[in-house]
């Protein structure tokens, strides 16, 4: 069975990198560290670490390892402080998920009155929407935030609440492309576009604006990350297709500039809840504004 020694031992092999430096620090032997490891993996199907030299690193399901036994230790000691009636003394924790792809400047717009609580500690958690749902469905985060509503199951009946909705636009640098020569949709052949990948909820809306315009797009970039999609846009070689709450400091101070803004392209934004018999107050607060009645 999975248990606090196994993670306990990982999460330190971890952070140090290696078991000998491990068994120091927890004052046991390196063959017991090395047979909890083994368990460990055993019990997961898959390797944890690969070794780089003297160092161990970790492999793709350990740093995946790595944030949940992260969390669950965080989550053991609030327990502890719950129980122990200390949750005054300390921060308390909100826990947020979001999709990788989502727009970085919406998540801060959404969560900036929890950062600025002094007694309160956010911890935020970035993966795809099925291993959110699940952390979310384990309790594991109280908050999963997504461009995409969550699907009700009935073992789990996610609410997904419409926080915002953003219209799309062609986003350039500023003194790359002239303003008052560009033309919408005949420029689109002959500038380079940097697009969100195929997997983005309003890509398909624009491919099909393109079909319908007869344009064979001159396509530079494709990307699945929100924050690159608006690096690329900053530095510049094409119209970037983003909705403006992802540049909406540059359009400000003029770095870039909005060459076409589609009326019937728009990006969501959901903060997706369970229904819980405590839930959170911070969570509550931050969406009350957007609950109806």
């Amino acid at each position: 069975m999975l248990n606090y020694h196994h993670l306990r031992y990982f999460l330190v092999v971890a952070r140090e990198g290696s078991v000998t430096r491990a068994a120091e620090l927890l004052n046991v032997a390196q063959a017991s560290i090395s047979i909890q490891l083994k368990q460990l993996e055993d019990y997961l199907g898959q390797p944890l670490f690969l070794r780089q030299g003297r160092n161990l690193v970790l492999s793709e399901a350990g740093q995946m390892a790595l944030d949940y036994a992260e969390l669950i230790f965080r989550t053991g000691d609030e327990l502890l402080d719950v129980i122990k009636h200390q949750i005054s003394q300390k921060k308390q924790i909100v826990r947020v998920g979001a999709v990788a792809t989502l727009s970085r400047n919406f998540q801060m717009q959404l969560l900036r009155p929890l950062f600025k609580r002094e007694k309160l500690g956010v911890f935020l958690h970035s993966g795809n929407m099925k291993d959110l749902l699940a952390m979310l469905g384990s309790h594991l985060l109280d908050l999963v935030l997504s461009n995409l509503p969550a699907h009700r199951e009935p073992d789990f009946p996610w609410y997904s609440h419409l926080i915002d909705t953003q219209q799309v636009s062609l986003i350039g640098k500023f003194d790359e492309i002239d303003a008052k020569q560009f033309k919408f949709p005949r420029d689109l052949e002959c500038i380079p576009l940097i697009l969100p990948s195929q997997d983005s909820n309003y890509r398909s809306l624009f491919d099909l604006v393109l079909e319908k315009h007869k344009i064979t797009p001159l396509i530079a970039a494709e990307v699945d990350d929100m924050a690159m999609l608006r690096l690329l846009a900053i530095e510049g070689g094409g119209l970037a297709l983003v909705p403006r709450v992802v540049v909406h400091r540059e359009l400000h101070n003029g770095t870039v500039h909005e060459y076409h803004r589609f009326r019937d392209i728009k990006e969501s934004f959901y903060a997706i809840t369970l229904d819980r018999q405590h839930p959170n107050e911070y969570i509550e607060e931050i969406l009350k504004p957007f609950l109806p009645g």
